[in-house]
């Protein structure tokens, strides 16, 4: 390999960004990385987070000319940072110039070649000999340094963390682990394991989201609080963002290699009612059999009844499939694909979301603090018995059209009645938890005095 006199090197680390790499040849040489980037001619400013900061996840492109340069300044052959760096052979029309300058052009790491993350330090020192930051292209099911026991975080959200310690979780390390067979096992099934793993992930993130209301539910508390350095209740909303894809890691590749059995498909096709439909039951053997994989054998009823959910699309997609009432090949009879309502949310979305909800008055306070849990029953109650009212509407297609009717209007009527008594509980508890009338009123696009008159008459029956 070719070493450039007069030049420290500074070798490239897999899948790194080209923006990491010359932060780290500016470190080598003692300098701050901006006056090393005034070497190139840059098309456009570097992105930055909403309200300012320097974003880590930003990337550059580099013309041919500004590849050599950067070529030269590191020390190594081009070809090394073609095979290292995933952004080095990307193009853009802005960076042609006539005059052979070395040009530059900033983009944001995602958009360019997948999700980024924080490289492990220890890894890195052990690399190149120091332990400096790095940013690295790194698929989500690749957050685990097995070597360190640390979980690394997404690059692209505004906060000061680059990874999680994990040596108090011995599980997560093992899921890690575990992981390369679930993606062996996909592709011989014929499905992408990214797409496998994404389907898992979105099941998995749904059911953390309901987890508060999960009185059993031990092991995801214990696990958030080792994370959190202990003790999570100072800052538990930001910790359950933060801490949310290595707490529940686990569970996603338990999940996914449940989804790719095909033992487990043939449960949800027995509990269809196979050769004679009926609706999906409630203690079905599917959902029984997927809690006790995770752990939870009182979660089967929980998730067979969350409807809507990224965890019954798929059944119904194998059962379609088995059916073979699903029509041409198309999203609605491919069991791995996720509609976009249904994808986990980013740790960067989630955060932004929270910073902006603390900023409004009352909107920062928990519910399950700021919500009894009487009223937080009756709310989940009437959400559920009109869900299951709606559910038996679909078997309502056969008899005299007076009479199909008939079921379905009054049905209807029942169904629109049970959700507009739970929008109003649900406004109540808002209300009482601090947030402002006027917001409320424009979630439900209603005015503000016919809201106040409406919960005013209406609010001891609602908040009972």
């Amino acid at each position: 390999m070719t070493r450039y006199p007069g030049l420290l090197r500074t070798a490239p680390l897999q899948g790194e960004t080209t923006s990491s790499l010359i932060c780290r040849i500016a470190l080598r040489y003692g300098m701050e990385a901006k006056v090393l980037r005034a070497c190139w001619k840059w098309r456009n400013y570097p992105p930055g987070h909403e309200g300012g900061g320097a974003r880590a996840d930003a990337e550059v492109l580099l013309n041919p000319a500004g590849r050599q340069l950067l070529a030269d300044m590191c020390g190594v052959e081009e070809a090394v940072l073609a095979r290292a760096l995933p952004s080095w052979a990307e193009e853009d029309a802005k960076l042609r110039a006539e005059d052979g300058d070395p040009v530059g052009l900033w983009r944001i790491g995602g958009a360019v070649a997948g999700p980024v993350a924080f490289g492990c330090r220890l890894c890195t020192a052990r690399r190149t000999g120091t332990a400096l930051r790095a940013v690295r292209y790194a698929p989500r099911w690749e957050r685990v340094c097995v070597r360190h026991e640390r979980w690394l975080l997404d690059a692209d959200a505004n906060q000061p963390l680059e990874h999680l310690d994990l040596r108090g979780l011995p599980e997560v390390v093992a899921a890690q682990r575990r992981w390369a067979s679930v993606a062996r096992r996909s592709v011989r099934a014929g499905a992408e394991p990214e797409r496998v793993f994404a389907l898992a992930r979105a099941v998995v993130a749904r059911w953390w989201e309901q987890a508060y209301g999960w009185e059993r539910e031990v092991i995801w508390p214990r696990r958030l609080h080792l994370v959190a350095g202990g003790d999570a209740g100072g800052d538990l909303e930001r910790w359950r963002i933060v801490g949310r894809d290595a707490v529940v890691f686990p569970e996603v590749v338990a999940v996914a290699e449940a989804l790719l059995d095909p033992g487990m498909a043939e449960l949800v096709w027995v509990d269809s009612g196979a050769g004679r439909p009926r609706a999906l039951p409630a203690d079905g053997m599917f959902c029984r059999r997927l809690g006790e994989q995770v752990g939870r054998p009182w979660l089967g009823p929980l998730a067979a009844t969350d409807h809507g959910g990224p965890l019954l699309a798929w059944m119904g997609s194998v059962i379609r499939l088995r059916r073979g009432a699903g029509g041409p090949p198309g999203y609605d009879n491919d069991p791995w694909w996720l509609r976009k309502e249904h994808q986990a949310a980013t740790m960067a979305g989630q955060l932004r979301v929270l910073g902006k909800e603390k900023k409004a008055p009352g909107s920062g306070t928990m519910w399950r603090a700021a919500v009894p849990a009487e009223q937080r029953r009756l709310i989940t109650s009437t959400i559920d018995s009109a869900q299951e009212q709606l559910l038996q509407l679909r078997g309502v297609h056969s008899g005299p059209t007076a009479d199909v009717a008939r079921r379905l209007l009054r049905g209807l009527g029942h169904s629109a009645g049970l959700i507009e008594n739970a929008w109003k509980r649900i406004a109540v508890a808002a209300v009482n938890g601090g947030v402002p009338l006027e917001e409320v009123a424009r979630w439900v696009n209603m005015p503000v005095e016919v809201l106040r008159k409406m919960l005013t008459t209406g609010g001891r029956e609602n908040s009972g």
